[in-house]
């Protein structure tokens, strides 16, 4: 902790990695207390304004107690989450109660209490952030983003600190398939950074990631939906025999062809435009393109969400225009129209579901 600094802040917008850091340091200040009793952690969380102020006295109680043997006492206000921009935090009474806090802090002698506060998310344009950056021993975990580029910054320095590196091509695999998940995320580095320095090797490929991490991010079935996209029949019948013959289900998979298709008719469409191109490293000019045609296509410009094209990470959807010759608009049309028909096939024969996919994937994909 820097000589000045009277309490230790750290914050983000991840939850898991500032509470992941927040322990780190909360075991290292518990470290230097002798006495289990004079460590304290207070939860931070609250759902309204009451909770708030009874977070607060919690922690104002704890900070102005001394310790029986005269020792130094640790305390730990986590899960701050008041700080945030919504109803809650935008109260009058809490910015109220937030300089309550900011005064207490104020006033705190580091060399009798060892204070840590993690929060997240935190709307950094307040005052009371802006005031721990400048008093406290600050942290801000992840940065600013959210989104693929913070996602991206977590999976490539869990790998440094593993000693492994992401080839090219797997961390965007990673995050295609993972999702906006951070804990699983971490996870899956993990595992795949054991797997591979275990075999004497100190990269991930994307083979490996293709292999090892299951598609968590959506109910896609991967597999199903590769083979489908690909244009490959074969490919495509094979996935199909493994997904019945586990006991699956044929509406998520007409759901996640569905996505394919929804997103690949985008493409086509901006691609026909000259809107966007399809390059090495995935779409370029997707941002000009949701600025021009976002609009248009029932999107806002940062909107997160599955249906809409600009959302999606560059590298994935060059993925999907560039894995095999990106079909026609009237043939990705027509494959919609064919789910919408293969689903009332379902429904009206329910017990022969692989039957009809098949009939699916041959009436889509079989030569003319």
């Amino acid at each position: 902790m820097p000589h000045s600094a009277k309490f230790t802040f750290i914050c983000g917008q991840d939850d898991y990695l500032v509470g992941r850091l927040g322990q780190e340091r909360y075991e290292a200040l518990a470290g230097e207390v002798t006495d289990e009793f004079s460590r304290e952690i207070i939860s931070g969380f609250a759902a309204n304004v009451d909770e708030v102020q009874s977070a607060i006295n919690l922690f104002r109680e704890a900070v102005q107690t001394m310790s029986l043997f005269g020792g130094k006492r640790a305390v730990w206000l986590k899960d701050v989450n008041f700080l945030a921009d919504t109803v809650t935090g935008r109260a009058e009474s809490t910015l109220r109660l937030v300089e309550d806090l900011q005064a207490l802090l104020a006033d705190v002698n580091p060399a009798d209490t060892a204070v840590l506060i993690t929060a997240a998310p935190v709307d950094r344009r307040r005052a009371f952030p802006k005031w721990c950056e400048k008093n406290a021993d600050f942290a801000l975990v992840g940065g600013d983003s959210e989104g693929g580029e913070a996602l991206a910054g977590v999976a490539l320095a869990e790998a440094k600190s593993l000693g492994a590196t992401l080839e090219p091509g797997a961390l965007e695999l990673l995050l295609v398939k993972v999702g906006p998940n951070t804990r699983l995320l971490v996870e899956e580095v993990r595992k795949l950074a054991t797997y591979a320095t275990s075999g004497g090797a100190a990269s991930i490929t994307e083979a490996q990631v293709a292999e090892l991490t299951p598609n968590s991010a959506q109910s896609d079935f991967f597999e199903t939906a590769e083979a489908f996209c690909s244009g490959d029949l074969n490919w495509t019948l094979a996935a199909l025999q493994r997904h019945f013959f586990a006991g699956g289900d044929s509406r998520p998979v007409i759901a996640g062809l569905q996505n394919r298709n929804r997103l690949l008719l985008q493409l086509r469409t901006l691609l026909d435009a000259g809107a966007i191109r399809v390059g090495p490293r995935g779409v370029d000019g997707l941002p000009a393109a949701a600025a021009a045609y976002g609009p248009r296509f029932g999107a806002a410009i940062g909107e997160k969400s599955s249906y809409n094209v600009f959302a999606q990470n560059p590298w994935y959807l060059g993925k999907l225009a560039g894995s095999a010759k990106l079909p026609t608009l009237r043939r990705l049309i027509d494959n919609q129209r064919e789910f919408v028909v293969a689903f009332e096939e379902i429904v009206r024969r329910p017990q022969e579901q692989e039957e009809v996919m098949r009939e699916l994937a041959v009436r889509c994909l079989a030569p003319a």
